[in-house]
């Protein structure tokens, strides 16, 4: 059975940074794009950024030249390094596969506030 657990959330003010990590269970790990998604308060869950198999990266526009995703297929963990948070930014984050499971972890929650 697979599972995500994320950690690294908190407050933060705007300008500020957070590292996120996510450890995902299951052996074939390295074999799947992984994604960091995020839900605002009232609003949809949306990808934030994608990380193929082979590292290649994509982000959405509202995260681009901010947000670095990576993985680590050894350890099975996904990172989201995000840098010049926004109030935006403020959501529960969550990592699954791209397309994602039925399967979400806690979440962790970061908010983006002075």
């Amino acid at each position: 059975q697979v599972q995500f657990v994320e950690s690294g959330g908190g407050l933060v003010q705007p300008g500020g940074s957070l590292r996120l990590s996510c450890a995902a269970s299951g052996s074939i790990f390295r074999l799947y794009a992984m994604a960091w998604y995020r839900q605002a308060p009232g609003k949809q869950r949306e990808l934030v950024a994608r990380i193929a198999s082979g590292g290649y990266t994509n982000y959405t526009d509202s995260v681009k030249g901010r947000f670095t995703i990576s993985r680590d297929n050894i350890k099975n963990m996904v990172h989201l390094q995000m840098n010049s948070l926004k109030p935006e930014d403020t959501a529960v984050y969550y990592c699954n596969r791209d397309p994602y499971l039925n399967a979400w972890g806690q979440g962790t929650q970061v908010t983006v506030s002075s």
